[in-house]
C-alpha cells in the first residue's frame, strides 16, 4: 500500500465536507462563557548575535535539553524572553474571534473587567459582552511543538452559579441564550465549578426558554492537574446536563488522557481508545478527541477517525485548539456527519495555525479542497 494514499474514510468525509459545508453562518447568535484572559505572546531567546540579533528557542524540546544541562551542571539557568505582543485569549475570546469572521453573532459572557477593559473592549466592541470579573493574565511563550502557558487566575476561578447570576442577571442570561444556536463553555482547568456551574445554568433556566441552544460545546482545557475525584465528579454532572440538552465534549490528546484515567482507570495509549473509553463511560451526546496526527468523534452512531494535515511551519499554535472547537460547532450547526465535522474543524484549525489569524470562509473552502493532498504532501510548507 502506498504510504502517502489517504485513509477511505477520511476521502469520503472530505468529499461531504465539501459539498454541504455552508457558506456563512447568517449572523446566528452563539454564547460562549465564562472566562477572559490577557495574554502577553513571547518567545524565549537562545542567543544573541553582535549585530543585534538573535536565535530563538524553537520547540520545547530544546528548552528541556536546555534545563536538565543546567540541572547537571549544578547552575541556575537565566532564559531571557521577548514579547511579541498582547491579545485577548480563553475560551470565549478565541471562539468568537474565529466566528466573528465567519458571519455569526458572537455573545461573550466572562471575566473582563468591571469596567471592562481596554483590550476587550477595542476588539469586541461590534458584540454583546458580558463581564462578570476580573480577567486572568497568561504569559503565552509558543513552540514549533507546542506551547509553554504560564496563568495567573483571576476571578473565573471561583465563578459559580449564584456569582454568574447576580454579576449577569437571571433575566439577562436567559435572553442571550433564548434564540442561540449554540452555548459554549471553557475551562475546566480556570474555572473550577465549571460542570456545577453549566448543570445548575441549565437546571435554572432551560424551562423558561423558548428556543434553547441546539447543543452545548464543552472544552475541559488542561485538566491533567485537578484531582480524579472532583473530574470523576463533574463528569458526572456533565451526564445530568445531557438529559436536558444535548452535550460534545470537545479534548485534545492529553485532555483525552486524563480522562480516559478518571473514568476508566486507565488509558489505552491511543486517542481513539480513550476518547472510545471515556464515550462509554459518559452518558453524553458526543465524545471528540484531536491531536497533531488525528482527530476522533465518538457517538451512539460509531467512531470517525480522521487524520490531520501537519505543518512544519506553524505561525501561531496558541488556541489552535480553540479553532478546532470553531469548525467542529459550525459543522455540527450545518448537521454535517462528524467525519466531516472533523474535517471541517481540522481545516480551521489548519489554517489558522499556518497564517496566525481567524480564518475565514474562503481559506477553510479552500483548505478542505486540498485536504488530501495536504496529506500526501511530504514537503515542509
Amino acid at each position: 500500500m502506498d504510504e502517502r494514499a489517504v485513509p477511505a474514510e477520511t476521502v469520503r468525509a472530505v468529499d461531504q465536507c465539501s459539498e454541504r459545508f455552508a457558506p456563512e453562518l447568517d449572523g446566528r447568535r452563539l454564547v460562549f462563557g465564562f472566562d477572559g484572559v490577557v495574554d502577553t505572546v513571547r518567545v524565549l531567546i537562545d542567543e544573541r548575535h553582535e549585530a543585534g540579533g538573535y536565535d530563538t528557542i524553537d520547540t520545547l524540546t530544546d528548552l528541556r535539553d536546555l534545563i536538565d544541562r543546567s540541572t547537571a551542571s549544578g547552575s541556575s539557568l537565566t532564559v531571557e524572553w521577548k514579547q511579541k505582543g498582547t491579545r485577548t485569549g480563553g475560551h470565549a475570546c478565541h471562539l468568537a474571534r474565529a466566528f466573528g469572521a465567519l458571519g455569526a453573532d458572537p455573545v461573550l459572557i466572562g471575566t473582563y473587567g468591571t469596567p471592562v477593559r481596554e483590550e476587550f473592549r477595542r476588539e469586541f466592541s461590534a458584540y454583546t459582552t458580558v463581564s462578570v470579573g476580573e480577567p486572568s493574565f497568561c504569559d503565552a511563550i509558543e513552540f514549533d511543538d507546542g506551547k509553554l502557558l504560564l496563568p495567573e487566575s483571576g476571578e473565573a476561578r471561583d465563578l459559580d452559579w449564584e456569582t454568574l447570576r447576580e454579576r449577569a442577571g437571571e433575566e439577562a442570561l436567559a435572553g442571550h441564550l433564548d434564540g442561540a444556536a449554540v452555548l459554549g463553555i471553557g475551562y475546566w482547568n480556570v474555572t473550577s465549578h465549571l460542570p456545577e456551574l453549566l448543570a445548575d445554568l441549565v437546571d435554572t433556566l432551560w424551562p423558561r426558554l423558548e428556543s434553547p441552544p441546539e447543543f452545548v460545546l464543552f472544552d475541559p482545557g488542561d485538566i491533567r492537574r485537578l484531582p480524579v475525584t472532583r473530574l470523576q465528579r463533574g463528569t458526572r454532572r456533565l451526564e445530568t446536563v445531557n438529559d436536558t440538552v444535548p452535550v460534545t465534549l470537545s479534548a485534545n490528546r492529553a485532555e483525552t488522557g486524563a480522562l480516559a484515567r478518571a473514568i476508566d482507570g486507565d488509558s489505552s495509549g491511543t486517542l481513539e481508545g480513550d476518547a472510545s473509553g471515556v464515550f462509554d463511560g459518559l452518558g453524553i451526546e458526543r465524545f471528540v478527541g484531536h491531536g497533531v496526527d488525528e482527530a476522533v468523534a465518538v457517538s451512539a452512531e460509531g467512531s470517525s477517525v480522521i487524520r490531520v494535515p501537519k505543518t512544519d511551519r506553524p505561525e501561531m499554535t496558541t488556541s489552535a485548539g480553540d479553532h478546532f472547537n470553531a469548525g467542529l460547532i459550525a459543522g455540527l450547526l450545518q448537521d454535517l456527519p462528524d467525519a466531516a465535522a472533523l474535517v471541517l474543524a481540522n481545516s480551521t484549525a489548519g489554517v489558522f495555525v499556518r497564517t496566525g489569524s481567524p480564518p475565514s470562509h474562503r481559506e477553510i473552502r479552500r483548505f478542505v479542497e486540498d485536504y488530501p493532498e495536504r496529506l500526501r504532501s511530504t514537503r515542509t510548507e
